[in-house]
């Protein structure tokens, strides 16, 4: 993978370059405010970037405006917000604008280097990673509608389990459920959230989105 990674602690984005650079991965350029993550990724058109929430010059919320710029400007990039805060407005923004090749991890609840570079390389394959604490964040702060109120708790427990990219098969394991149990569930989901069959949509992420915007 081409990576550009925005990172204002130059202690973790030094470590982040090695990392990935002895992985086989190429680096092409590491910055330390969105204004120069632009600037980067329009130079060297990566695959992926990594990016944190807050950055200089205000340190609050410019790393993620600056991710849901770059997803507007550079359709086929994939974004991995890397953060030890939770910014939920911008993130839902940038979820809900297109969730393929969209990532969000907090930094203490990475304990493997494994899980993290294989989570970049789903991102930059047009996967949608998130970790499970974003999404009840997400959720938290969602108002829900009256269509979302309609679900029952088992529902909303399959739906936050479906935000987190889990399969039915997982989900059945999680909630000690039966595979046919999951699968009606589902599709309960989907007609309560009004989803129909189609071509040309992914109802999972429709779903996912649905609840968390409503």
């Amino acid at each position: 993978m081409r990576i550009v990674i925005a990172e204002d602690s130059v202690v973790l984005r030094d470590g982040l370059v090695e990392l990935l650079t002895r992985r086989g991965h190429e680096v092409a350029a590491s910055v330390s405010d969105g204004d120069a993550l632009r600037e980067a990724v329009a130079e060297h058109r990566p695959d992926v970037v990594v990016v944190d929430v807050r950055m200089p010059p205000t340190h609050t919320d410019e790393g993620l405006r600056a991710a849901i710029a770059l997803r507007a400007e550079h359709p086929g990039l994939g974004v991995l917000v890397f953060s030890q805060y939770v910014e939920t407005r911008y993130a839902a923004e940038l979820l809900s604008a297109r969730s393929e090749g969209v990532g969000y991890l907090l930094k203490d609840r990475v304990a493997d280097v494994r899980d993290f570079v294989d989570a970049l390389t789903r991102i930059a394959a047009g996967e949608t990673v998130l970790d499970p604490e974003v999404v009840t964040r997400l959720l938290r702060a969602s108002a829900r509608s009256s269509t979302v109120e309609t679900l029952t708790a088992r529902e909303r427990d399959v739906l936050a389990l479906m935000a987190e990219g889990r399969s039915n098969a997982a989900i059945a394991r999680e909630l000690s459920l039966s595979g046919g149990s999951v699968e009606k569930h589902v599709t309960n989901i989907f007609a309560k959230l009004g989803l129909p069959p189609s071509e040309d949509d992914h109802r999972r992420v429709l779903a996912v989105l649905r609840y968390l915007r409503s």
